[in-house]
């Protein structure tokens, strides 16, 4: 028998039934190759009483072969010790609350054992999001229950529950001058129950219970209809830029809010916007590493020009620099919501600015796969093709959007400022 690889496991054609492949380099180590193809890893073992054990250590696929040969070698090991492994997982498992699930599976997404979207890890922003729906709906509600005994009428009342804001808070935290608010309601049941959904998914290709209790449970539909900008609204955006301009405002936070509007882009793709990502000839943002992963971003010629504008140096690394010290501008976000309550506007945050752009998008007549290019969508498969170069096509689209919202913002009378530079090192 050969040392167990990946290729080899990869290679073995299944049966009519199930059998092993052993590896001939660690003894008790071997792979389940099932007649549907699905390969599980497993690690076989007498304990001190000389009973035979086979513990599964995980599917082929969700673990690599090295990573299961690790995890055969360190359960060896304990059993040289007198330690019982599946005794005590199984043990473990009877007695396993939703709590601490909840924590076992979190701890895997930062090791980068779960995947999200296009088969890669989850990325940091959506790990927070995951840790807040735990610690706000999952833990308070379902926390103290066992796994095993948590059944669909659990996860209906937990929807329920959730959308009626049996979870809602409104608390100061030990940030300064910072909230939180928590809301219930149809939208943040769904996607809790999602989530709650996705944890029971992981935990079935665990073999900690057999079925998924969330699988077919109902969820109230999101009634709340998305929030858009209309021109007018663009107008009282603009003259906000306008006036902060000329009150000499942090020069950041105003740029950065005119390229949430100009471009469609996540608050976090603007924060972390690097000059070297800027394609100015391309018409295009390169970014290296968004929700979707890497992304080519067509822009139009007023969120270019904007940035042609900003003098900056060399060595800047950063389109918005931190105020103070090195790395990014870490105020936008509040900048962004003083000028939304500068301009009167209500509900308006930078996700309504993507979904601002994409409205107009579809009001100048462009196909929803254009627009989910614009705002890199997952969808948006044009954007992943283009790499390199972008389709004139889609650039003209991108510009064309940008100068309608550019025109709003400006109004018929709108007095045109021009936007606070950045003073040279050289002149300081």
């Amino acid at each position: 028998m050969a040392r167990l690889t990946k290729t080899i496991v990869g290679a073995a054609e299944p049966r009519a039934h199930k059998f092993t492949v052993w590896c001939g380099d660690l003894p008790g180590f071997g792979v389940y190759i099932y007649p549907t193809g699905k390969r599980a890893y497993f690690v076989d073992y007498r304990n001190k009483d000389g009973g035979r054990k086979r513990m599964t250590l995980g599917r082929h696929g969700v673990v690599t072969c090295e990573e299961a040969r690790k995890l055969a070698m360190a359960t060896l090991g304990g059993v040289v010790k007198g330690d019982d492994p599946l005794t005590e997982r199984q043990t473990r498992r009877n007695s396993l609350t939703v709590k601490e699930l909840c924590a076992d599976y979190m701890a895997a997404a930062e090791k980068g054992l779960i995947f999200g979207k296009k088969r890669q890890p989850k990325k940091p922003y959506t790990i927070v999001q995951d840790h807040a729906r735990i610690d706000r709906h999952i833990a308070p509600l379902l926390g103290k229950k066992l796994v095993k005994e948590l059944t669909r009428a659990d996860v209906a009342k937990f929807i329920r529950d959730v959308t009626t804001g049996k979870t809602a808070v409104d608390i100061m935290t030990e940030k300064k001058r910072s909230r939180v608010i928590v809301r219930g309601g149809g939208g943040t049941a769904a996607r809790a129950a999602s989530f709650l959904g996705a944890i029971l998914t992981w935990v079935v290709h665990e073999g900690i219970i057999e079925s998924n209790p969330a699988h077919g449970v109902k969820r109230q539909a999101d009634k709340k209809r998305p929030r858009q900008l209309t021109p007018d609204e663009y107008r009282k955006l603009g003259d906000a830029l306008r006036q902060a301009e000329e009150e000499r405002e942090i020069w950041q936070g105003v740029a950065g809010a005119r390229l949430l509007a100009l471009t469609g882009c996540r608050l976090g793709e603007i924060v972390k916007l690097r000059w070297s990502e800027v394609d100015d000839a391309g018409g295009c943002f390169r970014l290296e590493d968004t929700k979707e992963g890497a992304s080519t971003r067509p822009i139009g010629r007023p969120a270019l020009d904007l940035l042609s504008g900003l003098e900056h140096e060399e060595a800047d690394v950063y389109v918005l620099p931190a105020a103070r010290g090195s790395g990014h501008f870490g105020g936008l976000s509040g900048a962004f919501e003083r000028l939304i309550a500068r301009a009167g506007l209500e509900g308006v945050t930078p996700h309504v600015m993507r979904h601002s752009l994409a409205s107009v998008a579809g009001d100048l007549g462009f196909a929803e796969s254009t627009i989910s290019a614009m705002l890199g969508h997952a969808s948006g498969s044009v954007t992943s093709r283009y790499v390199h170069h972008l389709d004139a096509v889609l650039i003209a689209a991108a510009d064309k959007v940008a100068r309608a919202i550019d025109g709003y913002m400006n109004g018929a009378s709108a007095k045109v400022v021009e936007l606070p530079r950045r003073r040279r090192k050289a002149e300081a």
